[in-house]
């Protein structure tokens, strides 16, 4: 199989990220999702807990978050910072090796690249809710709220360092609903568009 790059953008409790991994390992497949955050751990000596929560979530849920966070002389916020980080590390990767990429705005930091499979990753509600609830231990309100949380935070980040808009399906090679098609439907699908010629 020749070189290919998968990027997965996902909503939370989509079932991206297993999705993703279990692509990797079908396709013998580099797998990069915490592994990026190690690296930028390593590059910049802060730490993974921090780099996690800021590496693809805005500030706040709300979309001029960007405009109060603290800027060093040049402009650069901390956020910049690790964002300059990560496409180096992403970019390095797709240079590097066949591999399944998920999230960090990828899909954008490579969209010139040729051998690129963007996916967008979606779900119902419902199934999102249950899946949620039964991975974090959480009521259906609670787990209601923390999608929204985390899906509006994911957009809002990913609309101010690319200006695009996450989800559009202009975006992305092709969107898959996992509640529809079933993880297993997803992996066999991606599987079988990375190992065909594109």
């Amino acid at each position: 199989m020749e070189k290919k790059i998968i990027t997965i953008s996902r909503e939370f409790g989509s079932g991206g990220r297993y999705i993703g991994e279990q692509v990797a390992k079908k396709l013998g497949m580099a797998y990069y999702d915490k592994d990026i955050i190690k690296k930028v751990a390593e590059e910049s000596g802060l730490s993974k807990e921090f780099i996690e929560k800021k590496g693809e979530y805005s500030p706040a849920g709300k979309g001029f978050a960007y405009a109060f966070v603290g800027r060093d002389q040049t402009g650069a916020s901390l956020e910049d910072y690790l964002y300059s980080l990560q496409r180096k590390i992403i970019i390095d990767i797709a240079k590097k090796e066949s591999c399944v990429i998920v999230g960090r705005c990828a899909d954008y930091i490579l969209k010139d690249c040729q051998d690129c499979i963007d996916v967008f990753i979606h779900g119902n509600q419902e199934e999102k809710s249950e899946r949620i609830q039964k991975l974090f231990e959480k009521t259906e309100k609670e787990a209601g709220k923390m999608m929204n949380q985390m899906d509006k935070k994911r957009s809002i980040h990913y609309k101010y360092y690319t200006d695009q808009n996450w989800g559009d399906a202009r975006n992305y090679t092709l969107s898959l609903n996992s509640s529809v098609l079933g993880y297993d439907k997803c992996i066999h699908i991606l599987a079988d568009l990375a190992e065909g010629p594109m």
